[in-house]
């Protein structure tokens, strides 16, 4: 389902304008992007994004075998919450 499909079928549900509904969208987008900025935010029923640290470690170069560094980073990841898997995986 693309974004405009969704946002139309989300503004038939509740009897809103399209355009309205986007920008409602848009809304809960951004705040989930500056919660999570600062560690997690919780999507009721959805899951949880969480920023992690990600340590250092030692990679290998599939082409040549060679032995390489990956640095230390900051990653995002989704957890899936409970009620979600068992909804969609039965």
């Amino acid at each position: 389902m693309s974004k405009s499909q969704l946002m139309a079928h989300f503004a038939e549900k509740a009897n809103l304008p399209k355009k309205q509904m986007i920008e409602i969208w848009e809304m809960i987008v951004n705040t989930a992007y500056e919660e999570a900025k600062k560690g997690e935010i919780t999507l009721p029923g959805l899951g949880k994004l969480v920023k992690k640290n990600r340590a250092a470690r030692q990679g290998r170069n599939p082409a040549t075998g060679a032995t390489i560094q990956i640095p230390a980073k900051t990653v995002v990841k989704f957890r899936v919450a409970k009620a979600a898997k068992d909804s969609i995986l039965g």
